[in-house]
């Protein structure tokens, strides 16, 4: 069996970059499921909706930053 080949250093802000990318899409989402009025029954259901994905987001992020080396952005 061979040794698992090392993930190659990603710049710290490929991962930021790729967070804040991925919230701005949340928050148009977001913004256009509030359109449909945002006192519906659902209410609570959309507001638990954005909760994950931001938690789903983050946690991708932290992954992504803890499982490879840092390498110097340019």
């Amino acid at each position: 069996m061979t040794a698992p080949t090392p993930l190659p250093p990603v710049p710290r802000t490929d991962a930021v970059d790729r967070l804040l990318t991925s919230l701005e899409h949340l928050v148009r989402r977001h913004r256009a499921l509030a359109a449909d009025g945002p006192d519906g029954p659902d209410t609570a259901l959309h507001v638990e909706l954005v909760a994950a994905e931001i938690a789903h987001e983050l946690a991708l992020t932290r992954s992504d930053l803890r499982r490879r080396p840092h390498a110097a952005a340019s």
